[in-house]
């Protein structure tokens, strides 16, 4: 039996997230499918993650036992071959038998892109956010400092999904906002995630551009937890897990 480690890259948009589901198509569905077919046995694969849908991922981490002497770079090969387009294997290791892409990860880095061109750009449209107004980068790198620590995020996260979690804390390495062009990029790490946090946090920062938020109202959202103190829950399309962080690679 082997534990392998596998990282991936996909386009979110024609699935509905990573995990799967009874009803709708996920990337995990899709994934397990064709390694089942290389195997020719069920393949079950375990994700560092769950994405919403519509949202993309860069490095996407998923661990999984087979019993296969398959080399990693066939299977790489094999399944670039069979999976479809927007889905791509980017490598392929062996591992002790105690990794798993979810539990062991430290860590996680997740990029959310802006378009602020006058004119929406019709070739990315599911990529990236059309705001085609002006974004102080400057004043909101400043604000989404705030985040960083660890701070109680219940009011950045869906009311629901707050009684699914133990807690609600969660620590913020960085946040940072910059410009390239017409294009404001929102990268944020940490050590966890809430459902819609980054989405959510992105809204707020964007509220504090336009004056219906302001630098305080972070602050007290993260004392009080009263969601109507952050923002709006911005579309999923401009989104992206950018990479998971690992004791072995170095990084956290």
């Amino acid at each position: 039996m082997r534990n392998l480690k596998i990282y991936i890259s996909y386009r979110g948009t024609a699935y509905h997230g990573w995990q799967r589901q009874d009803n709708n198509i996920t990337v995990q569905e899709i994934v397990e499918g064709v390694m089942s077919r290389i195997m020719n046995a069920p393949v079950t694969v375990h994700g560092c993650s769950r994405t919403d849908a519509g949202v993309h991922a860069r490095r996407f981490c998923f661990s999984t036992i087979v019993d296969n002497a398959i080399p990693c770079t066939g299977l790489v090969r094999a399944m670039n071959a069979m999976l479809p387009g927007d889905i791509a294997v980017l490598s392929c290791e062996d591992m002790p038998g105690d990794f798993h892409a979810r539990f062991s990860a430290k860590g996680k880095e997740y990029v959310y892109v802006v378009n602020t061109a006058p004119v929406r750009d019709v070739f990315a449209g599911d990529l990236m956010l059309h705001y085609p107004y002006r974004l102080d980068e400057e004043r909101l790198d400043r604000a989404a400092k705030l985040f960083v620590g660890t701070h109680d995020f219940a009011a950045f996260c869906k009311a629901e999904s707050v009684k699914l979690h133990k807690t609600t804390v969660r620590t913020i390495y960085d946040y940072s906002v910059q410009r390239n062009g017409h294009t404001v990029t929102f990268t944020v790490s940490g050590d966890g995630f809430l459902h819609n946090m980054v989405r959510i946090t992105v809204g707020t920062l964007i509220y504090i551009n336009e004056g219906k938020r302001t630098e305080e109202d972070i602050e007290r959202s993260l004392t009080t937890g009263v969601r109507e103190y952050a923002g709006i829950t911005i579309p999923a399309h401009g989104l992206y897990l950018n990479r998971v962080f690992y004791p072995e690679e170095g990084e956290i």
